[in-house]
């Protein structure tokens, strides 16, 4: 397989890794995807929910063990918020609106490997008001 890219949005907080976490906590009260009555720690913790995303995923936050920092490098099944630079390539004042993202989730998509996350807050009127999440399987 090859791979699926998905984007989607989430609550905003301040501490980026309670939004994920948020974010995270929403996605599973959707779908448990089979495994029920499991957190996102002890789905991690579990062998075959770790062979559940190494072979299709399911293309969202979930398939993402923790927020690194943004100057981190791509570690497989890590979100990474953006940093400042990559931000201002796409968004020159640094406060990038949900148009801002949408018109440039391509560009935003195609360096993105398998088993890798991204996230940047977005703004509305000058304020946070989401966190969009964006990466690829690792199948």
């Amino acid at each position: 397989m090859g791979g699926n890219e998905w984007a989607t949005t989430g609550p905003y907080q301040e501490d980026l890794v309670a939004a994920f976490r948020q974010a995270q906590t929403q996605e599973l009260a959707k779908d448990d995807h089979g495994f029920p009555g499991m957190s996102i720690v002890e789905l991690w913790e579990d062998e075959d929910w770790r062979e559940y995303i190494l072979t299709g995923g399911t293309c969202t936050v979930l398939d993402f063990y923790a927020l690194i920092d943004a100057g981190a490098g791509d570690d497989f099944a890590m979100m990474r918020p953006l940093t400042e630079d990559e931000i201002r390539g796409w968004a020159p004042d640094g406060r990038p609106t949900r148009e801002q993202w949408e018109t440039a989730l391509r560009r935003l998509l195609d360096p993105v490997g398998r088993g890798v996350g991204r996230c940047t807050v977005l703004y509305r009127d000058g304020e946070p008001a989401e966190i969009a999440y964006w990466g690829c399987s690792a199948d």
